[in-house]
C-alpha cells in the first residue's frame, strides 16, 4: 500500500490535505514502484490520467488523492498490461462507485498457459473507400501518398484506423501548398523514431511469456507518446511558437 509523508494510507485520516511536489510524490512511488520516474508521471498527466494542481508559477502539486490513483495506474500497468484508456475507464467507474471487474490477458501459470479473453479487442480497419470518404480525398490522391509511402496498405488490401488521422493532415497541410514530396523528410523521422521505440522494446516481444509480450506493446504505446511528445516541443522550440 502507497504511504504517504505523513505515514497514512493512501486515503483515509492520515492522508492529510497537504500537496506534495513531483519529487516527494516521486519518492513515495518508489517503495512499490521503483522504475517510475518524473517523465512517466509527467506522461500520466498528459494522458489525462491525473489532474494535479499548479501554482501560479506552474509548479505541480499532488494531493493525497492524486497519489493513490497514480498507483492505481501502475499497478494495473505492471500487473495487467492494460492500455491506458482501459486503466482510464475503470478508474473513472471506480470513482462513480462502480464495481467494474478488470480484464486480463494470457499468462503463465504454474506451467500452464492461462487462456487470454475472447473479448480482447483488436485492432480498428478499414478499407479504401472508407479511408477516401472519411478524409474527403480522391483516388489520385491516396495515389500519391502511397507512392511516397505516407500512407500504406496492410497486407490484406484494407488500412490501421490511424490512416485516417494521417491522410486527414496531409489534406489539411496540402492546404497550405506543402505537397507529399516535402513530407518525405517527416515520414523519414518517424521510421526513425519509430526504430528507435522498436529496438528498447525489441527484446520484451521476443520473449516467450505472453504476458511480456504484452508489456512490450504497452511499454511501446508509452515511447511512441513521449517521442510524439518530444518531437512537437522540438518544432515547437525550432519555430519559435507555442502551439495552444
Amino acid at each position: 500500500m502507497l504511504q504517504t509523508p505523513s505515514g497514512g494510507a493512501g486515503h483515509g485520516a492520515a492522508a492529510t490535505d497537504r500537496l506534495m511536489s513531483i519529487g516527494t510524490v516521486l519518492n513515495v512511488l518508489r517503495d512499490e514502484f521503483p522504475e517510475v520516474t518524473i517523465s512517466k508521471i509527467r506522461f500520466l498527466e498528459a494522458e489525462g490520467l491525473i489532474e494535479p494542481q499548479r501554482t501560479p508559477s506552474g509548479y505541480r502539486k499532488f494531493s493525497a488523492h492524486d497519489v493513490e490513483r497514480l498507483g492505481h495506474v501502475l499497478r494495473m500497468q505492471r500487473d495487467h498490461y492494460l492500455p491506458l484508456k482501459v486503466i482510464r475507464e475503470h478508474l473513472d467507474a471506480m470513482e462513480r462507485g462502480e464495481a467494474v471487474q478488470l480484464p486480463t490477458l494470457g499468462r503463465q501459470r504454474d506451467g500452464e498457459s492461462v487462456p487470454e479473453s475472447p473479448e480482447a479487442p483488436t485492432a480498428a480497419r478499414i478499407g479504401r473507400e472508407e479511408l477516401l470518404a472519411a478524409a474527403g480525398v480522391g483516388e489520385e490522391e491516396l495515389g500519391e501518398w502511397e507512392s511516397y509511402g505516407l500512407v500504406t496498405p496492410l497486407e490484406d488490401g484494407v488500412y490501421d484506423a490511424e490512416a485516417v488521422t494521417v491522410a486527414s493532415l496531409i489534406a489539411e497541410l496540402g492546404r497550405f501548398g506543402i505537397e507529399p514530396r516535402h513530407l518525405r523528410v517527416m515520414k523519414a523521422a518517424a521510421d526513425r523514431e519509430a526504430g528507435l521505440v522498436d529496438q528498447v522494446v525489441a527484446p520484451l516481444k521476443r520473449h516467450r511469456n505472453p504476458q511480456t509480450r504484452a508489456h512490450a506493446e504497452a511499454r511501446a504505446k508509452e515511447l511512441a507518446g513521449l517521442t510524439v511528445r518530444l518531437h512537437a516541443a522540438l518544432v515547437q522550440t525550432a519555430l519559435g511558437v507555442r502551439l495552444p
